[in-house]
């Protein structure tokens, strides 16, 4: 049958990581390719009992719920949040299937095709995979280690009229870093002058390697919340990354009037997330310390980069450099200008290790010489392994690399 897609169909792309995780599945490859928690520390005694007193307790557990959310947990998640510096309540939240379900939502209520959208360079393929699935007019804002560059930020907002700034602020995906109060603050001031809404999304945000969390920013959504009034900001975040993938369940936060246009999105797309995952992590909230397992994750994590981060400085490649993360699941590998990563890839799966390319985290003028690394998932003892298998890769390309050249 000859179907006729439809325009929007057509401009669906497919993730990069995703097909790395194809290929590397089920063979011996150590993948530093994808965004995974380490499956060794998720609280699997504490997710079996809390699933174990939903089911024992009645049957409701397994009904339709409200398109919204369970209201407990979502009172449960207003709570941490308000400890977190943003005061919020459960009329002002809906929960999604992963956070990613919040980002296409909000896309899907706000954007027609042609709209500006401004990000960050680099910035989380799947948010361009969503953008570009709407059509949207993707614009990239100057950064440096501070964050996007405010000056630029206005000269493009008052020339394009974006609808909508996306944002990963604390903890980037791709490149790990963390944009200064200063620059939050001037961000924000900038968008609410110009009644730009920021998408905030902050998957990793919690898993923070410094035990003084007063030594980072406050996040956007706080320091838009300090304004009063109508706010600027709509903040996603997730049980993913802090508990596990499997129960699919992130939130968005937002003034009443968008979180009830969400909503019906959400009717017209799934009527609700799993009602029994939400029972399950309301008992788990109820029954478990979770503060003290974000920490345990937090500290083996940090481990687990400076393992990674040792490993590669001692390869001493020529041009080779990266920062270290304050937190969060990613390490970003700048190689010399001339190596391509995404040319990179197929011998390093040849050698059994895998790697996302850096190019594919920007919406133009990708930078060929970067890649992304995932040190949170890979057991310890594999790393120098994984980074051994790298090196031999790297030969490879440059070898090959002069005989074209000759």
């Amino acid at each position: 049958m000859d179907i006729k897609y439809s325009a929007a169909a057509n401009h669906l792309g497919s993730s990069a990581v995703r097909e790395i995780l194809k290929v590397t599945q089920g063979n011996d490859i150590i993948s530093l390719a994808g965004g995974l928690p380490g499956e060794d520390l998720f609280p699997l005694e504490a997710v079996r009992d809390a699933y174990n007193r939903v089911l024992s307790s009645d049957t409701s557990a397994l009904q339709y719920g409200l398109t919204e959310g369970f209201t407990p947990l979502r009172d449960k998640i207003a709570e941490r949040l308000t400890r977190q510096g943003i005061p919020v309540t459960a009329s002002e939240m809906i929960l999604t299937t992963g956070s990613q379900q919040a980002i296409d939502l909000l896309c899907k209520i706000l954007l027609d095709p042609g709209d500006a959208v401004l990000v960050e360079a680099p910035t989380y393929l799947a948010a361009l995979q969503v953008l570009g699935s709407y059509r949207a007019d993707i614009h990239t804002i100057n950064n440096d280690e501070q964050g996007i560059l405010p000056d630029h930020l206005e000269d493009q907002i008052q020339k394009l009229r974006p609808k909508l700034l996306y944002a990963v602020p604390t903890f980037n995906n791709p490149s790990g870093a963390t944009w200064s109060k200063e620059r939050r603050e001037k961000v924000v001031e900038i968008c609410r002058r110009y009644n730009v809404l920021i998408l905030e999304d902050n998957p990793y945000g919690e898993i923070t390697f410094e035990e003084n969390k007063d030594l980072y920013p406050p996040s956007l959504a706080s320091i838009d919340r300090s304004y009063g009034g109508d706010y600027c900001v709509a903040y996603t975040g997730t049980f993913s990354k802090i508990v596990a993938p499997a129960l699919r369940t992130g939130w968005i936060i937002g003034n009443s009037n968008l979180i009830k246009t969400i909503a019906k999105a959400k009717q017209a797309a799934d009527l609700h997330s799993s009602t029994i995952d939400q029972r399950a992590l309301d008992e788990l909230l109820l029954h478990f310390d979770i503060e003290q397992h974000i920490r345990v994750i937090s500290r083996e994590y940090y481990s687990r980069m400076k393992l990674l981060s040792a490993e590669l400085r001692s390869q001493n490649w020529e041009g080779a450099h990266f920062l270290e993360p304050r937190g969060g699941m990613f390490l970003w590998l700048t190689l010399s200008q001339e190596i391509n990563t995404k040319e990179l890839l197929p011998l390093a799966v040849e050698n059994g290790v895998a790697f996302v390319p850096g190019e594919v985290f920007y919406s133009s003028q990708p930078h060929k010489n970067k890649m992304r690394l995932n040190f949170t998932h890979t057991p310890p003892e594999l790393v120098p392994v994984a980074v051994q298998r790298l090196e031999k890769a790297l030969v490879q390309w440059q070898e090959s690399q002069t005989g074209i050249r000759s």
